[in-house]
């Protein structure tokens, strides 16, 4: 049921409509040149629009690196642009050589504005490099480690050991540990310039290799003894210490004074499957192989930072009030009272997840949603929040420097591209910042209609796109999900929005019970409901926009991807109204999902352990309504799901072919659930064909059904 992992299901709209990656434009398209009108994109330019995200500050404010993505038809590798705070052209910082498939990513300035880090992954392992900003090429951090793992040496490995012929070979062979390259998952630089800490995976060791060779590869599962660990790199000598914090390091945060970090593991094996399992750790800089354990800090942490002084920590982690795993608020942990203050608690939105940013004041600035927006919020000292008010209704990254002596803010709004902002101090009003041209040319979006609806005691909202034809007639509608459960849409810009106003139709995009940016309760209200009131929500939205809205409702669809997805099966077992359904990466059987996914801990709040509430279960599995279904159906799926994985679509796909509905299942090689979403909804993809692919079939399909509408 997760859609990207529960502690990101918040995001997942955010990412899939654009808002949080920034696909679009972040200027308006240029012009026609040709007396073209500008149109609704079609399938081919999807395929033809970039990516920008993770934007960063240079120490001086003067400067911002950005990420930008190739279109999907280029491949989809990503650059580090710089862009002028005081304006002028943006231009390309990195490149990549032909035979490296990602592109550069991770972009971080070094303190003193002299050079930039980025990781690359060229050859055989992704490396930190360093680009001098006065000119010459990027060099490479040449990081090895003598192995803490060697698993081809555990009892019972195979292919089995031969024991050497003599004693001093034994010896010889024992004193045989070579430093082994690692790949850096990622990396934070100390404010003083003066260390790195990086974060990678324990490297395969050459016995490991050569077992796996000659096929001795057998996984025992859950007993892996290779995790992420934590090193601290020096960067004048180029020295890396492992340090002290357990495995799996998930990130740490450097103190203001660069003497220390807080660190956040999660136990290894797959712990935090039987609960949460989260720790924060200090690690200092001058002893880094002695880590201290935060006990006032609670399993369920997320992000962690300093506060300005060095005397808290403030930190994401589960919700005071219940809510789904993943459900945050936002504390602060004084480390000498060992007391907790929680920030958030009774507020009406939801916590966002990204890292919270300490402020030079004592405050704290958080990313949040609230309604169908997604902004920034600003807690001082004394407890008081206010939002930060900017010209964009989604906000989905938010930097500043060490001296925090500027702003850079990424977001969009409904029909208005993404745009880059930057602000000299919080608060004042940010200017756009010239980006590179991301969107095809001649291409236009539409702004949505917010709308509201009442069901059963809970206003529920909702986003309502009509295309130029909705003037003269009533035109199709299209009804989509989210993900989640925990997601929302927001008032973001949305490109696969836009290809369905393309073809003439109407789109509504609800956010149920159960949906972010309502408070903690209204998050919690589809608990042991799935397919139950989050439905009737659904619904019930679909009648009022009925009544007030141009849409024909002889000619009605609808689509959803994971949650949204589930949501859709539920739908199809549950009303006949709609002429054609379309299900993604969706959850069927909560049985079967449950002890085949990545990640049940999430699903088990909703209603508990399968075989201890079988009737539940099977209650909120849309697979026990099937003999009910009659509308044409299909599935879209990627063949490496390991979030909702290929037998749930096996498994309705099987069941409405037996039950003689009409079912279409479509699965795509190689990818796993997000980048599948992604791809579809028009995100820079290194699949070439699969997004353009399940666009086509799904107006294809859509159309079909219409045809036969009265």
């Amino acid at each position: 049921m997760l859609t990207f992992g529960c502690r990101t299901c918040a995001l997942v709209v955010l990412a899939l409509s654009f808002a949080s990656t920034g696909y679009g434009q972040a200027n308006a398209p240029s012009p026609a040149t040709n007396d073209k009108a500008p149109a609704f994109p079609t399938n081919e330019q999807l395929r033809h629009y970039k990516g920008m995200s993770d934007p960063q500050l240079s120490p001086d404010g003067k400067q911002v690196l950005v990420r930008i993505a190739d279109a999907t038809a280029d491949g989809a590798k990503g650059h580090i642009w710089l862009v002028e705070v005081g304006g002028g052209a943006a231009r390309q910082l990195t490149y990549s050589p032909a035979g490296d498939k990602r592109g550069e990513q991770r972009a971080q300035w070094m303190p003193d504005g002299l050079s930039v880090l980025f990781l690359a992954h060229r050859g055989e392992h992704t490396q930190l490099y360093r680009l001098p900003m006065g000119g010459g090429e990027a060099k490479v951090f040449d990081l090895k480690v003598t192995p803490q793992v060697d698993e081809s040496k555990r009892e019972g490995a195979l292919p089995p050991v031969t024991a050497p012929a003599k004693k001093d070979d034994a010896k010889k062979d024992d004193e045989k540990v070579e430093p082994v390259a690692i790949d850096v998952a990622s990396y934070r630089v100390s404010p003083d310039g003066k260390t790195i800490a990086i974060f990678a995976a324990d490297p395969e060791t050459p016995g490991e290799k050569k077992a796996k060779d000659a096929k001795a590869d057998a996984e025992w599962v859950d007993h892996g003894l290779h995790g992420s660990r934590m090193y601290l790199l020096d960067v004048a000598t180029e020295k890396l210490t492992v340090t002290g914090a357990p495995m799996d390091v998930r990130g740490a945060s450097w103190s203001a004074d660069s003497s220390k970090l807080v660190a956040i593991a999660e136990g290894p094996n797959g712990v935090g499957e039987l609960g949460p399992a989260g720790s924060a750790w200090i690690v200092k800089a001058s002893d880094p192989s002695h880590a201290e354990k935060v006990e006032g800090i609670p399993a369920t942490v997320g992000p962690a930072v300093w506060s300005h002084d060095g005397g808290k920590i403030v930190y994401l982690a589960q919700a005071k009030k219940d809510a789904p795993p993943g459900y945050e608020d936002m504390y602060t942990y004084d480390l000498a009272s060992k007391t907790t203050v929680n920030l958030t608690d009774g507020f009406m939105g939801t916590v966002g997840h990204q890292e919270p940013i300490a402020l030079l004041d004592g405050g704290v600035l958080q990313d949040t949603e609230e309604g169908v927006e997604a902004r920034l919020m600003r807690y001082a000292a004394d407890g008081k929040s206010s939002a930060v008010a900017l010209p964009v209704a989604a906000v989905s990254s938010a930097v500043t420097n060490e001296a925090q002596s500027g702003w850079v803010f990424l977001g969009s709004s409904g029909g208005k591209a993404p745009v880059l902002l930057y602000s000299a101090a919080l608060g004042e009003t940010p200017k756009v910042l010239a980006t590179p041209e991301l969107a095809p040319k001649d291409v236009k979006s539409a702004a949505p209609k917010r709308v509201e609806w009442k069901n059963e005691k809970l206003t529920i909202e909702g986003l309502l796109y009509l295309p130029p034809e909705a003037a003269t007639k009533k035109v199709p509608l299209i009804v989509e999900v989210h993900g989640g459960p925990l997601g929302a849409y927001v008032d973001s810009y949305s490109i696969f929005t836009d290809y369905l106003l393309a073809q003439g139709w109407a789109v509504l995009r609800t956010n149920p019970r159960g949906s972010t940016g309502r408070g903690a309760e209204f998050a919690a209200a589809n608990k042991n409901d799935l397919g139950g009131a989050d439905y009737r929500d659904i619904m019930a939205g679909v009648d009022y926009v009925l009544k007030t809205e141009p849409v024909d409702a002889d000619k009605m669809a609808l689509i959803g991807y994971s949650y949204g997805g589930e949501m859709a099966a539920f739908v199809e077992t549950k009303t006949t109204r709609f002429k054609a359904i379309v299900s993604a990466a969706p959850v069927i059987d909560q049985n079967s999902e449950y002890g085949t996914e990545k990640g049940s801990l999430y699903d088990q709040w909703y209603f508990g352990k399968p075989w201890m509430h079988q009737a539940d279960a099977w209650r909120q599995s849309p697979v026990s309504g099937v003999a009910q279904a009659k509308t044409p159906f299909m599935l879209l799926q990627g063949q490496d799901d390991t979030t909702d994985p290929l037998g749930q679509s096996l498994e309705m796909y099987h069941a409405l072919r037996q039950m003689g509905v009409p079912v279409e299942l479509i699965t795509y090689p190689r990818v796993d659930h997000g980048p599948l979403g992604g791809a579809i909804y028009g995100s820079p993809s290194n699949e070439p064909w699969h997004g353009f692919d399940a666009r086509q079939r799904v107006v294809a399909f859509f159309n079909k059904s219409f045809a036969g509408a009265k």
